[in-house]
């Protein structure tokens, strides 16, 4: 394998032999969970998360690294080159939406494994012990899709949720995640590696890098967000024989509002995006009125202006809904945060990693959340995007050609490697314990 130095470091160039390795693996990791569609349903902790884990352990470990787990459940890969020192946490999630792509946070775990394969390779081959250790990782139950919230296991590792809260989070046959990870052999009992830094890669979840011709996204920030717990309160009746005028219908309340969701995102288009993702109808009968209706409502907007607008236009309609539908609603925020940057240090290591592999590369926000927004909370963090084809996930179609994630996995490796060698040092000066 031939070598070349750039800014005083030895990087293994990428081979046909190492590319074909990973296109493998790739394919062999989307059998899990595997649907006749094309997608996969790997919902956290279940049969086919288990498996797809399992599969993992036994990668990482064929290729050296040591395989540990914290207490919520999440899988470290360990490359433990320099003892007592802290890691370069590179990953993604590989659990899923019910009817899912195969390339959603999944690429981001196998990219950052062969990373961390190459960089071992290289590092062994020239008698480098780099300043920091590589740590992949495989974080527990990112999608929220059996278990809400999302991005539960980074949120348990940077302090943000509670280990109890988690744990006692049940999904919608009453199965809380501790009983659901008791029998898997994944909990842990420490809090995970000590990170220095993070470093994520994820396909786009949207058509702005393919429609630009870019190869590597490099996120700058998040878009501000405000989420919505709704419960419209209505009473039962008879669905044939209740009088219109009487009735207290929660699915008519609860559809008005699905509607006025679309219609806020009309009044702000290409800016304001909203969506109702879950909706809970009891008691869900053919015959009866509904009495309740539960659901989740998001707004997401890279304007926070427009969002606190959105909001006020939003309460306003909550109250006309309960006088038009003759309901209650009761609404909380689950979740809220503003524009959240990315460290720009990381951005411009990102920038030099990507000009320098001579790949096509340009900033961007992301829209969807990512475990890498909870650990740029703790530690300088690098996200990276590579495009997907019309934008489609959350879906069986969702696609991202061989060549970008071969791209982005390069890219990926030389960001690990300067994170490694401590090319961003921590803000502050320290790291997680």
């Amino acid at each position: 394998m031939t070598t070349h130095t750039d800014a005083g470091f030895d990087a293994v160039a990428t081979t046909a032999e190492a590319a074909a390795d990973f296109l493998r693996d790739f394919a062999t990791m989307s059998e899990f969970g595997a649907t006749p569609n094309g997608g996969v349903d790997r919902q956290a902790a279940s049969e086919a998360d288990v498996a797809q884990r399992r599969w993992l352990a036994q990668l990482l470990e064929s290729r050296g690294l040591r395989v540990e787990y914290d207490r919520i459940g999440n899988q470290f890969g360990l490359l433990e080159l320099n003892p007592g020192a802290p890691y370069v946490i590179v990953g993604s999630h590989m659990d899923s939406q019910p009817t899912a792509g195969r390339f959603d946070g999944a690429y981001g775990v196998l990219a950052g494994a062969h990373a961390a394969f190459r960089l071992a390779e290289e590092w062994a081959a020239d008698g480098i012990i780099p300043p920091c250790n590589v740590a992949v990782v495989n974080w527990f139950n990112e999608e929220g899709s059996r278990f809400a919230p999302s991005m539960m296991g980074s949120s348990v590792y940077t302090g943000a949720l509670p280990l109890e809260q988690a744990f006692a989070t049940t999904d919608r046959a009453g199965v809380s995640v501790a009983e659901a990870l008791a029998p898997t052999g994944f909990l842990g009992h420490g809090d995970g590696p000590r990170a220095a830094s993070c470093a994520e890669i994820h396909i786009e979840q949207g058509r702005l890098l393919e429609n630009a011709g870019t190869t590597i996204g490099l996120v700058s920030a998040s878009w501000a967000a405000s989420k919505y717990v709704v419960t419209v309160e209505g009473a039962q009746a008879h669905s044939g024989a209740t009088v219109m005028e009487d009735r207290q219908d929660a699915l008519y309340g609860a559809a008005l509002l699905v509607v006025f969701a679309r219609e806020l995102a009309d009044r702000f288009p290409g800016v304001l995006h909203t969506a109702v993702g879950q909706l809970d109808v009891y008691p869900n009968s053919p015959v009866v009125v509904a009495s309740e209706v539960k659901l989740l409502l998001d707004l997401r907007c890279a304007d926070e202006t427009i969002l606190a607008e959105a909001n006020a236009l939003l309460r306003e309609r909550f109250i006309e809904i309960e006088r038009q539908a003759r309901v209650g609603i009761r609404q909380s925020l689950s979740h809220a945060w503003g524009i959240n940057p990315y460290q720009p240090e990381g951005v411009e290591l990102a920038r030099a990693s990507a000009a320098k592999l001579g790949h096509a590369h340009g900033d961007i926000l992301t829209v969807a959340g990512h475990d890498s927004i909870n650990m740029k909370e703790i530690v300088p963090t690098v996200m990276l995007f590579v495009p997907s084809v019309d934008g489609i996930s959350h879906n069986e179609g969702e696609y991202t050609r061989d060549d970008d994630l071969l791209a982005g996995l390069e890219v990926l490796t030389d960001v690990v490697r300067r994170l490694a060698h401590g090319e961003l040092p921590a803000t502050d000066g320290t790291v997680r314990r």
